[in-house]
């Protein structure tokens, strides 16, 4: 029952990922809109409106469902986070490093072939003798 608790844990995980990026976007929009608003202000005679409250987007929030957050809030916090991939590749270490596996699998095809031929000339010498 592992892989249960790994699904619903990676369920969460997705969950408060789209939320953060829902808020990420949804205050990016309320900026926007703040920009904009100070020349729309200017024409009106009214005061304008109270700002908006600034959430906090770093922390994700907490899934929906009551039970399974308990379970799944170890296993989260638990689980490796993606790192931006900062590494540039060397293109000369690439390409050795691609023509090290194209001769490991040559090999490895050569070797199979190999014994192939030999196990079918000793099924032939079998049925022959």
């Amino acid at each position: 029952m592992k892989w249960i608790e790994e699904r619903d844990a990676l369920i969460a995980q997705t969950k408060a990922f789209v939320e953060a990026v829902s808020r990420r976007s949804a205050d990016s929009g309320r900026s926007a809109a703040a920009r904009l608003q100070p020349a729309a202000v200017a024409l009106s005679s009214a005061p304008p409106p109270p700002a908006a409250p600034v959430t906090n987007t770093s922390a994700p929030r907490a899934p929906a469902a009551p039970a399974p957050a308990a379970k799944t809030s170890a296993t989260t916090s638990a689980m490796p986070t993606l790192a931006p991939l900062e590494r540039k590749f060397d293109q000369v270490s690439m390409s050795s490093e691609i023509r090290s596996r194209i001769a490991a699998f040559r090999a490895h095809q050569e070797r199979f072939n190999r014994e192939r031929h030999e196990y079918f000339n000793a099924t032939l010498a079998r049925l022959r003798a």
